[in-house]
């Protein structure tokens, strides 16, 4: 015996504006390296790609891709001063993009 639930049924809606930085930040955080690269991080620490790369069991461009679809994505920022990058994690994004999922958890469960 199956049960019918009363549902929405049109897949076809837009995804919400406010999703799309969102989507970005799932994306980048899918991936275990780029989760690594992110636990690095103590509160404040701006860290280089060297530092980064010392620690990994990844190679130096290769971190430095996963950094840069971590910028891309917004989950970090980048400054570079003089011949080294110091990247930082995007706190108050992170926190807006998080905050929008569980807000729509709230209001739709």
């Amino acid at each position: 015996m199956s049960k019918y639930i009363d549902m929405k049924n049109d897949y076809t809606q837009a995804i919400p504006p406010e999703w799309y930085a969102m989507s970005k930040v799932f994306v980048a955080l899918g991936d275990e390296h780029r989760q690594r690269i992110l636990l690095l991080f103590e509160p404040g620490d701006r860290l280089t790609v060297g530092q980064i790369a010392e620690v990994s069991t990844l190679s130096r461009p290769t971190v430095s891709h996963h950094l840069k679809i971590l910028r891309e994505a917004g989950v970090l920022q980048s400054e570079k001063q003089g011949k080294e990058v110091y990247c930082w994690i995007n706190k108050a994004f992170l926190e807006e993009s998080l905050s929008a999922v569980l807000t729509y958890l709230r209001e739709a469960t």
